[in-house]
């Protein structure tokens, strides 16, 4: 599933595409995607215009001068694709209906965005901007990774006492939001932390130190368009490349880049965890 890099690229792609710019026509293909779409999305989306794309953790919204914002989750699958638009150097053609375009949005300007997703695991829905904060996908959120909320004082004192293992609690969307399995992986490798580590028995400078390395690699990531592993793709189609510069991540018996001592991978909660058994205490 596309974690805070991959959606922050895909943001930063549609920008120039639909900010400040009117949808001058909408066309839903079903009714549904992981869950039911609102009624009559078409037309709640015709005629408006978008005044600013944001992302909030692992979601796009889009907040239209209707006083909705239009929010996206690309699930595993879903791609949010430009085309008819100038990207960069290059102007991207409109390409051929497929079969799993479920959305399309003809911009003001000439521009296409179409959101295709094979497996149906993405989302959309019409929200009420100035009720944003109590939506069930939003609410209880925890601080941005890049915010001002989001410090060492605060990380220090939401793992006191937990033992819970620290990747877990990384993981924990209340804590910090936009966070995944990969970062998460690489943020520890860096931090020389196990990810089985206890939270609350982790010395408090290890903690604090854990801030600027999570807002480093995902930074790193973000840059490098995000990690290709399977089904992402930026908003011009072209791949992500952060994926070569994983140091644990997906690298199980590959010697450390630091120590050279064969990286492990352990199941927590169901998902894999790579680490250094030398690098990491």
């Amino acid at each position: 599933m596309p974690e805070l890099p991959e959606v922050e690229t895909v943001r930063r792609g549609l920008v120039p595409a639909m900010e400040g710019r009117v949808i001058r026509a909408s066309q839903v293909n079903r009714p549904d995607l992981r869950w039911p779409l609102p009624e009559r999305m078409a037309e709640r989306l015709t005629g408006a215009r978008v005044e600013r794309l944001r992302r909030r953790s692992k979601y796009i919204l889009a907040d239209l001068d209707t006083g909705e914002s239009l929010l996206i989750h690309l699930g595993m699958s879903g791609r949010m694709l430009v085309s008819g638009a100038m990207l960069g150097d290059f102007h991207q053609d409109h390409p051929a209906p497929q079969k799993h375009d479920h959305v399309v949005l003809e911009m003001e300007g000439g521009a296409r965005i179409t959101f295709n997703d094979a497996r149906r695991f993405g989302a959309m829905d019409l929200v009420r901007t100035d009720r944003e904060a109590a939506y069930w996908l939003l609410a209880g959120l925890g601080p941005e990774p890049f915010g001002n909320d989001f410090n060492e004082d605060y990380l220090l004192a939401r793992l006191k006492g937990r033992t819970t293992p620290i990747k877990a609690a990384l993981l924990d969307q209340r804590i910090v939001a936009g966070l995944g399995n990969i970062y998460v992986s690489e943020a520890l490798f860096r931090a020389g932390i196990h990810p089985r580590r206890q939270a609350g028995r982790i010395a408090a400078p290890r903690v604090a130190a854990l801030v600027p390395i999570i807002r480093d690699v995902l930074s790193e990531a973000i840059e490098a368009g995000g990690s290709s592993l399977r089904d992402h793709r930026q908003a011009s189609g072209e791949l992500g490349y952060f994926q070569h510069a994983f140091r644990v991540y997906d690298r199980e018996g590959e010697p450390c880049r630091t120590c050279g001592t064969p990286l492990r991978r352990i199941v927590q909660s169901g998902r894999s965890s790579f680490f250094c058994p030398s690098c990491q205490k």
